[in-house]
């Protein structure tokens, strides 16, 4: 397993495959993690990603929550959005960390988890080659530490080395899309004025836009759009000034910048994200206008989804899961590249009616409350719609049928969450907060009554996973309301047992006990009756005979 790129992806990817005991390799051409801040949003959907990985709370504490965002225009407001009421989430809102620090955070988990970064190195050559009928990568790689290059030859190749990506040049994948027509200039630093705390302004002009992030530790970063200019030098604190001046309220003043920046944005995405052995995740596969800062977050979700499916095949899983990488993540960067073409077309607009137009549908988008219940949960990425990814087969079993019930599991979407309380193999509160492990969970939903199957169906359950190739990597829980716990037998258990304490998720068993699958990302996969256990845990967690040797058994690169 070969991970080019040590960004917030490939360190993702890095993490997610040692957590799984998959060993991998990463490389990166830079001398360490960035200095520069770049990207700083980190949405809820990207928060719940890196919980898995254990970097959450480091996070947080070094960020800044977002309370929401609103939209001048001619001096005043004229919309907005409010961040903090996103249900169904330990993180309500976004958070602005800069990507340097998200970097050191992901790159100091990964040295806790046993890898390492091989700095200064670079894939200077990429060759896919197919025979066969299969396709292998051979890459050379170039290190300011070795005198001669080194060919290496992965099971599998990541590439996560950005917008210029040479893995996906190398396997000849197509990179389609546009360019926008317009410049952008950035000053990270100190402004005297009334700047705003804790919320994002996007001031809308006849010239252009003026974003304005408020910085943990102090501090703002202010960027604008301009017509292209011949030179992609960064801009003068002169220019910045001229800027704010023309665009911005009366009053404020640049007292020094720490990072200023020019740079041309794309909206592309890559024609495939897999070729074979090869694959392409974040800004190799997909690259946005930083409207609602979509890049980072889509990236981390890529990391992470195909991380975990390379260490379930790794370890056995059929290999076809693999298939579901690009039918699942490409679409949500699609989305996500409309989400921010959306925002950046508005941005630019530049006639008397149409701004006039915009203006009145974000104000009556506002009062509606129609951006908030629309634009947040797009933005936060945090529901999937993953209803026909070859990884999601649904319902098993000859009476499995459809949960039922507001609120039930919808296959290739999130688990809802509901309030636990642990009876015994287990302290969490919640089901999220048991998920946030990032493993595989077969959840037993138990029945009502003293004559229930549901303790003889957690019990097969753990037997059938014991034999499976996942078995390391799967919990069984057993979830029952209140008074079906007070009359379960007592003595040791081979799963671990909760009660729902508003019965959120039980009730979906209410003709009998269910078995649902929750992947390692919280999506619900599959469910089944007992007649349908075998199968879903065949389908969903491989077998013995499928096991391929990972690559704890020799080297990360064979």
């Amino acid at each position: 397993m070969l991970v080019v790129g040590a960004g917030p992806t490939g360190l993702v990817t890095a993490c997610t495959l040692l957590q799984h005991g998959v060993a991998c390799r990463v490389v990166d051409r830079r001398r360490g993690p960035a200095s520069e801040p770049k990207a700083l949003i980190l949405w809820s959907g990207a928060l719940e990603i890196l919980r898995r990985i254990g970097v959450d709370g480091a996070l947080l504490d070094r960020g800044l929550p977002m309370s929401g965002a609103t939209y001048w225009s001619r001096g005043r407001p004229v919309g907005g959005v409010r961040f903090g009421a996103l249900a169904g989430t330990a993180f309500p809102q976004p958070v602005c960390v800069p990507q340097s620090v998200t970097e050191s955070v992901l790159y100091e988990r990964l040295l806790q988890l046993g890898g390492q970064v091989e700095w200064n190195t670079e894939a200077v050559d990429v060759r896919v080659v197919t025979a066969a009928g299969s396709t292998a990568a051979e890459v050379t790689l170039g290190s300011q530490r070795a005198y001669a290059p080194q060919d290496a030859t992965p099971r599998w190749l990541i590439g996560a080395d950005g917008v210029h990506s040479r893995v996906r040049e190398a396997a000849g994948i197509a990179f389609e899309g546009t360019s926008y027509a317009r410049d952008f200039l950035l000053g990270d630093g100190e402004y005297d004025g009334e700047l705003p705390q804790g919320e994002v302004q996007y001031h809308l002009t006849p010239h252009g836009v003026l974003v304005v992030v408020p910085l943990p530790g102090g501090g703002h970063r202010i960027f604008f759009d301009r017509a292209p200019g011949p030179s992609t030098e960064p801009p003068s604190e002169q220019d910045l000034q001229r800027l704010i001046d023309q665009r911005g309220p009366a009053g404020w003043q640049l007292r020094r910048t720490w990072w200023r920046s020019t740079f041309r944005v794309h909206t592309k995405v890559a024609r495939t994200f897999r070729h074979g052995s090869v694959f392409v995740a974040g800004d190799a596969a997909h690259c946005h206008s930083p409207a609602g800062g979509q890049g980072l977050n889509t990236g981390v979700q890529d990391g992470y989804d195909l991380a975990w499916k390379l260490a379930a095949v790794t370890h056995g899983a059929d290999p076809r899961l693999l298939d579901s990488y690009e039918a699942e993540r490409r679409p949500a960067a699609l989305r996500a590249m409309r989400n921010s073409d959306r925002q950046t077309q508005m941005w630019m607009l530049r006639g008397g009616p149409r701004r006039v137009l915009r203006d009145l549908v974000l104000s009556a988008a506002t009062r509606s409350g129609a951006l908030d219940r629309r634009l947040v949960p797009e933005l936060a990425q945090i529901d999937p719609h993953l209803e026909a990814s070859p990884a999601v087969p649904g319902a098993l079993g000859a009476a499995a049928g459809a949960p039922s019930g507001a609120g039930g599991p919808q296959a290739g979407r999130r688990l809802p969450d509901a309030a636990w309380l642990p009876v015994s193999g287990t302290h969490s509160r919640s089901a999220h907060d048991f998920l946030a492990s990032g493993r595989h969970t077969l959840l037993v939903l138990g029945g009502t009554g003293p004559g229930s199957t549901d303790t003889e169906l957690a019990a097969q359950a753990r037997e059938l996973v014991e034999h499976t190739p996942q078995r390391g990597e799967t919990d069984v829980v057993l979830l029952v309301e209140k008074r079906r716990a007070d009359a379960l037998p007592g003595g040791e258990r081979p799963y671990a047992v909760a009660i729902d304490v508003d019965q959120k998720l039980t009730r979906w068993a209410s003709d009998g006990p269910r078995v649902v699958y929750v992947r390692p990302d919280g999506v619900t996969a599959a469910w089944s009756d007992g007649s349908g256990l075998p199968a879903l845990v065949e389908k969903v967690l491989g077998s013995r005979a499928q096991a391929i040797p990972d690559s704890r058994e020799g080297s990360p690169l064979t």
